[in-house]
Order: structure tokens, then sequence, then C-alpha cells
């Protein structure tokens, strides 16, 4: 390397905001705030477009994309429309579909299944039209501090040389790499949600029609210790995956092949969807261990989707959330730059209303996973179908959902419910305890 190149190498630049990731969480953070006239640069490690899996909307992903100027787009793609969510139980009987639009008439209840691609790619070109400067290919090695406040990132950019950007404000959205929280120690893993997952693509399998045709489907397994997703992508594609217990799903088993198949011998329901299907792709295969944050922010930095946090996507809530957080987040760094407070306290005054919506998801997870069953809920409370659908939608962040909780523990205990996939019987009451009670630290990962 010559004196110049490496002059030019250690040379610093200046922003106002440094997003890192170029995910959905980092898209829109990073346009809200390049709305308001800031700078922004957000540097994302990949090439897009690049695979990723969590495919399948929820209606409250609308207003955040309405902020963002992505519906005319969403509404011109070809991405598969998406009216309800539907459940399966083990043995095969399927529940009444929970119709968004008929809790909520509005053009927010028809979503979309999407193939993450090309709607990640999406709204990062969205993001640029309105003004972030996006860099792909190019690696965030580091968050700057100084005492205690974070005034930049080094990078390495795809010929290999490293330099220093320096801005007000880092958001973290690096995804589960989480740089942030694993930097200073933040992360915090649920005891309880530990799961692994299997999937593959079908192209030809089973679709139903009408306004069902992009229905999300969850199909229980007849031994209840998982269950499949089924989405129908557009292409005449489907995304059909199994999620259990990760040492059920990974220890003492075969190939990802051998462990798909034996579990579709295990739901019959799902054995008859693909059996008119070609498997299109390999198979793929993750450890969903959920988890969060101590906090989302610090003296001038944040962090948003699942940087910050993930949820077990049993309700297809990973990209709401993304949404919704990087939203927040967005509007109190526009604040804290007005004011010139990028505090803690300021960047992250949103946290405990994320947190509130995640607990209601987490608990809505764990109320499946202790053998709740959707059919007969409904049967025995009728009134509370609009609720529930309310949570499915993704409603998450007021306490108008709370009132479905008694009953449902109700149906607990009375003993109304088929053990579920927690054998030994979870207390009902996990899913309230708070998030400091409940996880368990960094470094005692279970």
């Amino acid at each position: 390397m010559t004196h110049s190149e490496s002059e030019t190498n250690s040379q610093s630049t200046e922003t106002d905001v440094v997003v890192i990731g170029g995910g959905p969480a980092g898209s829109t953070a990073s346009t809200l705030i390049a709305q308001k006239g800031y700078r922004v640069q957000l540097f994302e490690r990949e090439n897009f477009p690049r695979f990723h899996i969590g495919e399948s909307l929820i209606p409250e992903t609308y207003w955040v994309l309405e902020r963002l100027n992505m519906l005319p787009k969403m509404k011109a793609s070809r991405f598969t429309k998406k009216y309800s969510v539907q459940f399966v139980n083990a043995n095969g009987k399927q529940s009444a579909p929970f119709y968004f639009w008929d809790n909520k008439p509005h053009e927010c209840s028809q979503t979309w299944q999407v193939v993450r691609s090309e709607f990640d790619t999406m709204m990062l070109n969205n993001a640029r039209e309105q003004g972030v400067e996006a860099h792909e290919g190019v690696r965030v090695l580091d968050v700057i501090f100084e005492d205690d406040k974070a005034v930049g990132v080094k990078i390495q950019e795809p010929e290999g040389g490293t330099r220093e950007i320096r801005a007000k404000v880092v958001i973290d959205a690096s995804g589960q790499s989480g740089l942030l929280m694993n930097k200073l120690k933040l992360r915090i893993w649920d005891p309880v949600l530990n799961k692994g997952a299997v999937w593959t693509y079908w192209e030809g399998a089973y679709r139903d029609t009408g306004k069902n045709e992009g229905a999300t489907s969850v199909l229980q397994l007849e031994n209840r210790l998982g269950w499949f997703w089924y989405i129908p992508l557009h292409d005449n594609r489907v995304s059909v995956g199994v999620v259990a217990p990760f040492d059920y799903v990974f220890k003492g088993r075969g190939s990802h092949e051998q462990i798909y198949f034996e579990e579709v011998e295990k739901c019959q329901a799902v054995k008859e969807r693909i059996s008119t299907g070609t498997q299109i792709t390999g198979f793929f295969a993750t450890r969903d261990y959920s988890y969060r944050a101590e906090k989302v922010a610090g003296n001038s930095w944040v962090m948003i989707g699942d940087a910050f946090g993930f949820l077990d996507p049993l309700y297809s809530s990973g990209v709401l959330l993304a949404l919704k957080s990087g939203e927040m987040a967005a509007d109190a760094i526009v604040e804290g730059l007005e004011k010139d407070d990028l505090s803690g306290e300021q960047l992250g005054k949103w946290g405990p209303t994320l947190n509130e919506g995640i607990d209601r998801m987490r608990r809505l997870v764990c109320e499946y996973y202790d053998g709740f069953s959707f059919g007969n809920f409904m049967r025995e409370y009728p009134e509370m179908r609009g609720t529930i659908t309310d949570l499915l939608i993704g409603d998450l962040f007021t306490d108008k959902v709370d009132k479905v909780w008694e009953p449902m523990e109700k149906t607990y205990r009375e003993g109304k419910r088929t053990p579920g996939m927690w054998k030994s019987g979870t207390p009902p009451e996990i899913a309230a305890n708070k998030l400091n009670e409940l996880y368990i630290p960094d470094g005692e990962k279970p």
C-alpha cells in the first residue's frame, strides 16, 4: 500500500447518522430520518438481493410502509396477497380462518407474503430514493466509543481498506449477529423459547383459492412437539418449514433432509399439501433462540430489529417488529437531533412500549406451546374472536387486547388443554413475567 493510499484509508468522514445493516429495520430507520433532511449513511455487509427467511407480513406493517412511501411499490409488486391466518391442530382439524378484514375493515387488512430477497431490495432502494446513502458489500468492523458515547464506526471497504465514519448517532440494525449487543454484553436469552427449524421450498404444491390462497397456515405435528409453517409465495411456490425444540429437531438425528421428511410423516395435512409439488431448493436450517437486549439505546447509539431482539416465528411478527422498532427509533432520534439531546434516555424512550408489544406476542406464543387451541377457544369464547384477531394482526402496542389473557389462562387452569410442546407443563404465568425476571444473562446461554 502506498503512503497516499494509507492516508486516504485513514481519513474520517462525517454524517448525522450511521446505520449498520440494510434489512427492514435499517432501511426503515434510515428512510424516516432522511425524510427529515438529515444525512444518513447505511452500510450493508452483503450485496442485495440476498436470501433471508421471514416471509410473511402481518397487517400492522401497513402503517410503517405508508410512512416509508412503500405502499405503491407493494401494491404494484407480484407478492401474494394475504388476507388471513389459520391453524390446523394435531388431529388435522382446521380452524376457521381469522380474516383480518372482518375485524378491521380497512385497506391495511390485506397484507403480503413476500420473498425477502425482493422485499428487502425494494426497501433499500426506496431508502436511497429518499436520500439515504446506502453502501453494499461494506462490513462494519466496530462501533467507536469515546467514554460512554458512540461517535462513529470503523468500516472495511470492498477493496480491503478501512476507514472511520464519524456520526452523531449510530444505529445497529445488524441482525442476529448483534454487533453492539455482543460488544456491550447486553444479550439476555429466553430460557423457554429455544427452537430449531428446517425448511425448503416447493413448486406446484397445494394452494387454496380466492381470498384463502395467500393465507398463512400453522399446522401442528401429530405428536404436538412442533408445527409447520405453510406460506404461499408468488411464482406458484410455497415455503414449508418445521419448528420444534432444538434438541428434538437436531440431537441424534440425521441429515436435514431426513429430519424434514420424518416430521412431514408426523403431519398428514402437510404431507397431503406437498404431495402435488416438486421440491425446488435444498434444505435450510437455523437455531431460533429467542432473546432480547437489556436496553434499546445508550448515549448516541440505538439497537433495532433482530440486533435488539428475536422472537419465535410462530405468528410472523419478525418484520413488524423490525419496522416498528425502526420507526420508533427514528422518531426518537429525529427529536433528539432537533433538541440536541442524544442521551440514552432520549434515544431509548420508546423501549418500554416496544417491550410491552413483544411481551404480548410472546405470551400468545407461549399459550400455543402450552396446548392452547384456537378452535376450542373460539367455540368457548366466541366474543374473543376480535381480540385474538387483533393480536394476529399485530395490534400489540395497546392494552385493549389484554382482556384475552384471563379466559386463556382459565382454559389452562381447568385442564381443558392437551399438553403441548412443554410436556412438563410450563406455568401459564411464565409469559407474564417481566423481561429482567424471565430472561437469563449473556454467558449463561441455555
